[in-house]
């Protein structure tokens, strides 16, 4: 079982202003990797409506600003935007800023994207939001156009790149590993044809139409699903075992009670096919953060070594 942490100011309001502090977030980032975290998480929201932030929406910070800065305080664990909404982005200009991550990191970018699903903020940053599946595509296959490293032309909806070329390429070749969000069966044949991971919503006790994707409400109908994408894997040449799979955790570190019982659940996640979860961390203040990621790891990311 890998282990991803996301910063505490996602995990929604009244979370302490330290942590918008830039010694609290290197205190955090080398605390995360020192504690045997494998990935850290930052995901994208930049322009959310007031209606979402009050219903329980959270902030972030822009998340490849927010990797560039923990890759230099880090040296191992993985830099991770969870999601980054791909059509919110022209695709040259994206290109560059995760190639530069992943140059910067030395080759410990994994992309986790999404197609998005907030309309108020689609129109907010001039996208169509009808558009956004055929501009998910257009962005996968330009960014891999684009990290070739050589002259490519690529034309898609609104930019043309006609002998353009990216360099310094990514580390990482032919491109960071890419893991697809959301629950739909398009998502999966996505991943099937370019794909490296997929992060799932496990949507019991939540609506699932707020997140525009289909329902996935037990660890069965989970399991009966990667179980289905393994197939397909299969049927397309590629080995299953190159697939992971990331949901969120069933507590947060500091919810942790009893570390037995969750190394439990976190071994029927494992049995679900499950290969990574994220894991979110407490926002009262830094040091119960810190204490909190340190907790976790000794009892349970260590257990799991």
């Amino acid at each position: 079982m890998k282990f991803t942490v996301e910063y505490p100011i996602e995990r929604g309001a009244g979370y302490s202003p330290e942590f918008l502090r830039p010694d609290v977030l290197a205190a955090f980032a080398r605390t995360a990797e020192e504690a045997g975290f494998d990935a850290l998480a930052f995901s994208e929201h930049p322009a959310p409506s007031r209606k979402w932030t009050e219903a329980g929406g959270h902030d972030t910070f822009d998340p490849l600003a927010a990797l560039a800065f923990c890759a230099a305080v880090t040296s191992r664990i993985r830099l991770m935007p969870h999601l980054l909404v791909l059509p919110y982005h022209n695709p040259p200009q994206l290109a560059k800023t995760l190639a530069t991550v992943d140059v910067l990191s030395a080759g410990r970018l994994t992309v986790a994207a999404g197609t998005g699903y907030l309309r108020s903020e689609f129109a907010a940053v001039g996208v169509d939001f009808e558009q956004r599946n055929t501009l998910f595509d257009e962005a996968v296959a330009a960014l891999h156009a684009a990290w070739s490293g050589e002259p490519y032309r690529f034309e898609g909806t609104g930019f043309l790149a006609v002998d353009q070329v990216l360099r310094p390429r990514p580390v990482q070749q032919p491109g960071p590993p890419l893991w697809l969000g959301g629950n739909s069966p398009l998502t999966r044949r996505r991943i099937v044809r370019y794909g490296q991971g997929w992060s799932p919503i496990l949507t019991t006790g939540r609506h699932a139409a707020s997140f525009r994707t289909p329902s996935i409400d037990s660890l069965e109908e989970l399991a009966a699903a990667v179980d289905e994408l393994g197939a397909r894997f299969r049927e397309a040449g590629r080995a299953p075992a190159e697939l992971d799979v990331q949901v969120e955790a069933p507590v947060p570190a500091d919810e942790v009670a009893d570390p037995a019982a969750h190394l439990d659940e976190l071994g029927r996640y494992a049995k679900a096919g499950v290969t990574s979860v994220v894991v979110h961390s407490p926002t009262g203040t830094g040091a119960a953060a810190l204490d909190a990621l340190r907790s976790y790891g000794a009892q349970v990311i260590a257990a799991c070594r």
